[in-house]
């Protein structure tokens, strides 16, 4: 039977670059590993063609979250026609992923070419408000560079606060580069495939201090760690020079230098001086 052609001009001013390889559909789908004990959250489906895989996988429920009400006509044919899916048109930087109602079985894994300009602070919210619900597993396709910042280990220029928080909550790890000519229209980046495990699923519920910590961290990037916490207001220069010290760091030391246990020493001394 020959494949139905949709009529739809995407917008690309809320990142939608549609999917269009199977191929890479099908490299996302062995990524994660999905199995009958697994309820999938996908994030921006467009036009189907990883929704209608994640389905016809062994997943007991995909919920499915779509800004673009255009696009009814092309996916709710696959919610009317399979029971596992649910279909959500909301903005998924304003979701509530606390509703245990609408979201049961709640959602262990995240599945999802996600619009690109909103990564950042879609994971953020997926850590503080999904993950102590039972998220513990993402395959996500993203910007290379944005990859390649969330993968950086210490000492690395691309070193972040994101990515610091996934390597203290669990890992990440680039699984595949991936090229424009996979999407339509075509993005002008090209593409990496990761995979983000949980472990310390509530750490950013239990520990409200650390987001602020490294935010103050890297207010500057050319500016040292010191000056930075200093600057930001957040400790007084004698403790945080105090701290620095303690941790046996020099005083030019850099935000990005920092490995994942001196940034655990470092925000376990720092909860002693604010809330």
């Amino acid at each position: 039977m020959k494949e139905r052609v949709w009529n739809h001009k995407a917008n690309t001013n809320i990142g939608q670059n549609f999917l269009i390889d199977k191929n890479i559909v099908q490299t996302i789908c062995e990524a994660s590993n999905i199995t009958s004990m697994d309820s999938i959250l996908e994030i921006g489906p467009g036009k189907g063609i990883l929704t209608t895989a994640l389905i016809q996988s062994q997943a007991k429920k995909v919920y499915a979250i779509e800004l673009d009400e255009r696009l009814k006509d092309i996916l709710l044919p696959l919610e009317e026609n399979n029971e596992k899916l649910q279909i959500f048109w909301k903005d998924a930087l304003k979701f509530n992923y606390r509703d245990i109602e609408h979201l049961r079985p709640y959602p262990n894994k995240l599945i999802a070419n996600i619009p690109y300009h909103i990564t950042t602070p879609l994971i953020w919210k997926l850590l503080e408000d999904a993950a102590p619900m039972g998220l513990n597993f993402m395959i996500l396709m993203i910007q290379k560079e944005v990859a390649e910042r969330l993968a950086a280990s210490a000492n690395s220029k691309d070193r972040c606060p994101l990515g610091i928080t996934l390597e203290k909550m669990g890992q990440v790890c680039i699984l595949k580069r991936v090229s424009p000519n996979v999407f339509r229209p075509k993005p002008k980046v090209d593409s990496a495939i990761i995979k983000i495990e949980l472990i310390e699923q509530d750490f950013l519920t239990q520990n409200p201090t650390w987001k602020k910590l490294l935010k103050a961290a890297f207010h500057k990037r050319r500016k040292t760690l010191l000056n930075n916490l200093v600057s930001s207001n957040l400790l007084t220069k004698e403790t945080a020079s105090a701290m620095i010290e303690e941790l046996g760091m020099k005083p030019t030391v850099r935000a990005e230098e920092l490995s994942i246990q001196q940034w655990t020493s470092l925000h376990e001394r720092a909860r002693r001086y604010y809330p």
